[in-house]
């Protein structure tokens, strides 16, 4: 659970901008858009497939 208390004489703006952006580290809001829709077992996989087929692209262009 992400918490988000005032710091001195911090304003509302300031700490929702704070909140939003420990939101998307911890990836918070990506999950919220993948879960606000049904995704059917088959297009899942299939971007699994996609982001995995990419990490190899990506590890065979930096070689270790």
């Amino acid at each position: 659970m992400i918490k988000v208390r005032p710091r001195g004489n911090e304003s509302v703006q300031q700490m929702l901008k704070r909140f939003k952006r420990l939101c998307q580290r911890e990836g918070l809001t990506r999950d919220m858009k993948r879960h606000s829709y049904y995704e059917k077992p088959s297009e899942r996989k299939r971007r699994q497939t996609r982001k995995s087929a990419r990490k190899v692209e990506r590890d065979r262009d930096f070689p270790v």
